[in-house]
Parts: structure tokens; C-alpha cells; sequence
């Protein structure tokens, strides 16, 4: 199935290639180039280590580290110069590239976003992160849902970021509209080792997908993040994993989008993400279509409560040091800004 990492590619084969990037340090304008140079650089060699590459994926915070510094001059904007050195260095070698963004919000927070560049260097994917790492992270939640796209060989792409991946509704949306690869994104570090490897494997059996992920990796001095790339097929079974945690380490795997096309149209049993809107088909005609989870009912309703609402300790970021938000999110948010 793997074709040893992609070495003997099928032909209806997509190889992907997950750069466990090391954590690096930025905090100034300079840096920033330094890092986007860095990654450049990577894109290259990553297309030197295997000719039969489609796409080349780059962890969360791979351009900025992991400070979670919001300063204006080390963010950037999708028409900046390090999107336009990504989409060249796309070009220039070939593939399809995932990168990873801080964003200028001029409205608020900033935005940690994700890009995945075509071949020929278009834009074609472009996500902000629904779900930042409360309360460590200071990033606006995102507001663009999560796209899905055609990618290398007619694969539908979709792309979510670290703490988005342990929120089962994220890969089920991914699925539900289309997606046949999900890639996660992450910074993660060594606590969420184990929480990362299952919720991959779940993730992608619960939705019959091809999920492929990878973190930043080794220490910048202060964080040490994991690596922990790894591929897992729509059935649950890990095809490929890197256990070594060494930096600058690229995962190489085959992964076939058809045969989840296959598994989606034939499974019987097990065909869950087709079955939660059929439930009970061989009792009922066509299955129940109704919706019997009260959290899903309320959640669209805007009253969503835990039962254990008014026990929950920390539900904003000053425990790390962040100052108490007062900006509301929706439609009233660029005037609370402003």
C-alpha cells in the first residue's frame, strides 16, 4: 500500500511529504526572512529526497516559532514576501506546498492561518485556525470554515491546524464536504504525544480519510516540540509514523485517495460519517434523518451550556498571561475593534 514510502509510486498514487521542521527562534523582521529562506530551502530538498513527491507539508509555527509573539512586524499578510517566496519555491521545485502563516488582523488578534500552494504557484487553499490552543494561544478563532480542494492527482485536500484535530466535528466537516486527505498541522509538544497519535487514528477511521500530520520538532531553548509526523489510512492503520523525533526529518508516504473513494461507496459495515444521517437503514427506509443530539441543536441555536457550565475555571487566557479579551466575535467585532 505505502510503496515504501513512495519510492515505487502507483499510479494513482499521491506521496506526501511531512517536514518535521526545527523549532526555530524569531523575533525580528531578520529572523523572519532567515526562517522563510530556511524554508525554502527545505521545499528543495524535500523534492531532492524524492523525485515522486506531490505535496511537501510544513508544521504549524514553522516560520514564526512557538513565542506566540503578536508584534505587526513579524506578522504577515497573504500578499507579503513570504507567501511570495513560498509560491516561487513551489514553482521552482515542482510541488504542492502546506505552509503555515501568522496573519495581520487589523481588526483584532492575529490570525493562525494555513495555505496550501499549487505546482504552479496558486494560492488554492486558505484556512484560519477555528480552534486556537486556548488558553496558551492568543489567536483570533478563525472564520473561514474549513475549505476543501482538489489537489495533486484530483485528491480532495483539506487542511486543519493542531488543537482543531481533537475536536472530533472538525474531521467530520472536513469529510462531510468532500475531503479524501486531511492534513494537521501542529507545534504540538511532548505531553500531547499519546491525545495526538489516537486522535489521528480516529479522526480518520470514524470519516473512512487519509489523515497526515506533523509537528514542529526539537528545542528552541525554552519549548521542545515533538515531530510525531505520521500518516494513517481510512481504515484506521498507521502507514507511516516518525518515532525518532529527530529535526528536520521528512516522512515520506503513498497514501490512495481512490481506494478511499472505494471504501466510502462500498463499506457496509463501518461506513460511519454515512451512516450518522441513515441511522438504522435496515429498520427504516433510507434511515433516520433527524438530528438527536441535543449539543448540536443548541450549538446552532446559540445556547450551547455544559451541565457543568459554572464550574469551568478557566475560560479566558490570563492564566498565562494574556490580558482579559473585551472584543465580542461576529458581526460586531470590527466595531468593538474599532
Amino acid at each position: 500500500m505505502n510503496g515504501l514510502g513512495g519510492l515505487n509510486k502507483s499510479p494513482n498514487g499521491v506521496v506526501l511529504g511531512l517536514v518535521q521542521m526545527q523549532l526555530p527562534v524569531v523575533a525580528t523582521p531578520a529572523d523572519l526572512a532567515r526562517q522563510t529562506g530556511r524554508i525554502v530551502e527545505m521545499v528543495a530538498k524535500a523534492r531532492r529526497n524524492m523525485p515522486g513527491l506531490d505535496l511537501v507539508v510544513f508544521p504549524e509555527y514553522a516560520l514564526h516559532g512557538l513565542s506566540m509573539d503578536t508584534s505587526p512586524a513579524i506578522l504577515c499578510r497573504l500578499d507579503g514576501p513570504e507567501v511570495a517566496a513560498f509560491r516561487q519555491a513551489c514553482i521552482d521545485n515542482t510541488v504542492w506546498g502546506c505552509l503555515s502563516i501568522m496573519e495581520y488582523n487589523p481588526h483584532g488578534n492575529p490570525y493562525n492561518s494555513g495555505i496550501i500552494i499549487s505546482d504552479t504557484g496558486e494560492l488554492r487553499l486558505y484556512y484560519r485556525k477555528l480552534h486556537p490552543w486556548v488558553p496558551v494561544e492568543p489567536w483570533e478563532p478563525g472564520d473561514l470554515g474549513i475549505p476543501v480542494i482538489e489537489g495533486p492527482k484530483g485528491a480532495k485536500l483539506a487542511l486543519i491546524i493542531c488543537h482543531d484535530g481533537m475536536f472530533p466535528e472538525m474531521a467530520r466537516e472536513a469529510a462531510y464536504k468532500g475531503a479524501e486527505i486531511m492534513l494537521r498541522t501542529a507545534g504540538y509538544t511532548a505531553p500531547i504525544r499519546e491525545s495526538w497519535r489516537f486522535t489521528n487514528q480516529s479522526n480518520a477511521f470514524c470519516n473512512l480519510m487519509v489523515t497526515a500530520s506533523v509537528c514542529m520538532c526539537g528545542s528552541d531553548g525554552s519549548f521542545d516540540s515533538m515531530g510525531e509526523a505520521m500518516v494513517v489510512n481510512f481504515d484506521g492503520s498507521i502507514i507511516a509514523h516518525a518515532t525518532t523525533g529527530r529535526p528536520d526529518e521528512i516522512l515520506t508516504a503513498e497514501v490512495r485517495p481512490d481506494l478511499v473513494r472505494e471504501a466510502r461507496a462500498h463499506w457496509g459495515v463501518e461506513n460511519n460519517i454515512y451512516q450518522l444521517g441513515h441511522r438504522g437503514f435496515s429498520a427504516v427506509k433510507g434511515g433516520a434523518g433527524d438530528c438527536p443530539y441535543t449539543y448540536m441543536r443548541d450549538l446552532l441555536a446559540g445556547r450551547y451550556r455544559l451541565p457543568w457550565e459554572d464550574a469551568v475555571r478557566v475560560t479566558d487566557g490570563t492564566s498565562c498571561g494574556l490580558p482579559p479579551p473585551t472584543r465580542e466575535y461576529g458581526p460586531k467585532r470590527q466595531d468593538a475593534a474599532e
